[in-house]
């Protein structure tokens, strides 16, 4: 009967040894800095992951000041310089879909200009991130849409009609 604990508690404090590792120590530092964080997603929703990035400052608008790829969740972060206000231009591709958006720096209408923490104090939202197209629509917006498309249907299909007669 002992002999069946004993195997157990044998290769417990096998497993239990600690063995000293030797490995690359690992040195991080961070720069805080006011960074601009943009979602690049497709009109269904869709994340466009991987997607390519191009920065272009308003200093030069036909170089990339900073080019790199967006995460799996669309997502990419970028910090522009503040000493360069203007309008920054950025552009997202992802097999021939892309689009671009431009991103005002600096000044007092700027994302990360002087008053850009006053808006956000107010319960305002400065974020220029761009949305689909439904997004910003009003319900009358929303709702003449619907009937315009719906009238449209109709009156294709009523022409057919009177095609046939």
């Amino acid at each position: 009967m002992r002999r069946t604990f004993a195997i157990p508690l044998a290769l417990i404090s096998v497993v239990s040894w600690q063995v000293r590792a030797i490995a690359h120590g690992v040195g991080i530092t961070y720069q805080a800095t006011e960074a601009i964080e943009l979602q690049a997603n497709y009109d269904s929703g869709e994340p466009m992951a991987e997607a390519q990035v191009s920065v272009y400052s308003p200093e030069d608008p036909s170089t990339p000041w900073l080019t790199g790829t967006a995460d799996e969740t669309g997502r990419f972060v970028f910090a522009p310089d503040p000493s360069i206000p203007g309008t920054w231009e950025v552009q997202v591709r992802q097999a021939g879909h892309g689009e671009i958006l431009n991103i005002p720096v600096g000044g007092e209408a700027g994302v990360l200009g002087a008053n850009a923490g006053a808006s956000e104090a107010d319960g305002e939202s400065n974020s220029q991130i761009a949305s689909g197209i439904g997004d910003n629509l009003s319900i009358p917006q929303k709702g003449l849409m619907a009937v315009s498309v719906i009238w449209g249907f109709v009156g294709t299909a009523l022409f057919f009609l009177a095609r046939k007669k």
